[in-house]
C-alpha cells in the first residue's frame, strides 16, 4: 500500500506544470522584414521594453502578450501573442491538485517559443509615378 501512495505522488509531482515549469518563458521576436527596432511587451504578470530582433524572458500568463513596436526607420505596429494551455495541466488535474495551483500561477501556459511580428514594407522613397 505505501508504495500505491508513493508512486502516486511521484505521478502527480510529475504532472504539476507549477513544480516542473519556469515562471518565465524565453520568446524569441523578429520583425518580418528583418528591421530592427524596439517592443514594449505587456500581459498582467508585467512589462518589458526589448530591442528587437531578441530573445525575451516573459511572465507566463493566461492572457495575450500585448506588444507596441517601433522599427529604427520610425514605423510602428501593435498587436498580441495568444497564449495557449500547456499540456501539463491535464496531469495536475488528474493527480495532485485538480490544476488549481497552475490555474493560480499560470505556470501551464505558453506562449510560442519564437514569433515574427508582421509589419508594413517601407514605402518606395524614390516616390515613382
Amino acid at each position: 500500500m505505501q508504495k500505491l501512495i508513493a508512486l502516486s505522488a511521484i505521478l502527480g509531482l510529475a504532472g504539476c506544470a507549477t513544480l516542473t515549469n519556469d515562471a518565465m518563458t524565453p520568446v524569441a521576436v523578429s520583425f518580418s522584414d528583418g528591421s530592427n527596432g524596439r517592443c514594449v511587451f505587456d500581459n498582467k504578470r508585467g512589462s518589458w521594453d526589448e530591442m528587437i530582433p531578441s530573445t525575451t524572458m516573459i511572465r507566463r500568463s493566461d492572457d495575450p502578450l500585448k506588444y507596441r513596436c517601433t522599427t529604427k526607420d520610425g514605423r510602428e505596429v501593435a498587436g498580441a501573442i495568444p497564449s495557449t494551455m500547456g499540456g501539463k495541466i491535464v496531469a495536475s488535474a488528474i493527480f495532485l491538485d485538480f490544476g488549481i495551483v497552475d490555474a493560480i500561477t499560470d505556470k501551464h501556459r505558453e506562449y510560442p517559443s519564437s514569433y515574427v511580428i508582421p509589419i508594413a514594407q517601407l514605402e518606395n522613397a524614390t516616390g515613382s509615378n
